[in-house]
Parts: C-alpha cells; structure tokens; sequence
C-alpha cells in the first residue's frame, strides 16, 4: 500500500482549517431582527390564508354534495378564519416563549 506523500497531508490540513473557520463564520454571523420578524410575519400570513382556503373548500364540497345554498361555505368559511385566528395565537405564545428563553 502506498504511503500518501506529504504536500496532500498538507493539502487535506489546509482544507480542514479552512473548513473550521467557514463553519465558526457561519455560527458568528446572526439573523438581523427584521429577518426573523419577516419570516414570522409570513407564517402568520399562512396560517391565516390556509385555514380559510380550508374552510371554504370544505364548506363547498359540502354545499356541492347536499346541494344547498352556500350555507355551509359561510359557517366553515367563519370557522377557518376561527381557527386561522386560533393558530396565530399559539404562534404568538410560542415566539413569546423562545423570546424569553433567549434572554
């Protein structure tokens, strides 16, 4: 078995160090605050949309299969934005959570 010559055991240090030192940049560099109140700012957004998107569907198909007024379209749509409503206040209790941990 070859011995592997040493300008590659240089090689392979060099790239190790260089490869610590990219990964602790990475770890030093923070989120700016706005940053994280933007990604937040899109979950509420989603969760808000998709539970009412949900709703209406379910209340569509509903109204479809029956064959009624969109009687059932309404009371999902209202209980979607409900829960939409529901799900940004867990959001918020959880943030308000990781925030005081952080600190």
């Amino acid at each position: 078995m070859k011995e592997i010559p040493e300008d590659i055991r240089e090689l392979e240090k060099k790239i190790s160090c260089l490869q610590k030192q990219e990964q602790s940049r990475r770890n030093q560099t923070a989120k700016s605050e706005y940053s994280g109140a933007a990604a937040i700012g899109f979950r509420i957004t989603a969760e808000l949309l998709s539970a009412v998107i949900v709703g209406g569907a379910v209340g569509f198909v509903i109204d479809r299969l029956i064959g009624s007024r969109p009687l059932f379209l309404s009371l999902f749509l209202l209980f979607g934005g409900a829960a939409g409503i529901l799900n940004v206040y867990r959001l918020s209790k959880e943030e308000e959570k990781r925030i005081k941990n952080k600190e």
